[in-house]
């Protein structure tokens, strides 16, 4: 995991889909991470994972390419 880095982080596990699948089909690799609580799902994140030498050009693809 130290070679990934966070580039997106939201409650909401469908924008994280969006996020991750728009990443994809631009050539880079990237993996959802959960961390919201087993039990009940309520309090926590999704962040989105790409490896560490894509980060700025994710970034770059989040901000320019996609909107909620």
């Amino acid at each position: 995991m130290k070679n990934w880095t966070k580039v997106f982080e939201d409650q909401n596990q469908i924008r994280v889909e969006i996020v991750r699948g728009v990443l994809e089909d631009k050539g880079i690799a990237a993996f959802i991470l959960n961390k919201k609580e087993t039990v009940y799902q309520l309090n926590g994140t999704f962040e989105v994972l790409v490896p560490r030498d894509e980060s700025i050009n994710a970034l770059q693809l989040i901000q320019h390419e996609i909107t909620f």
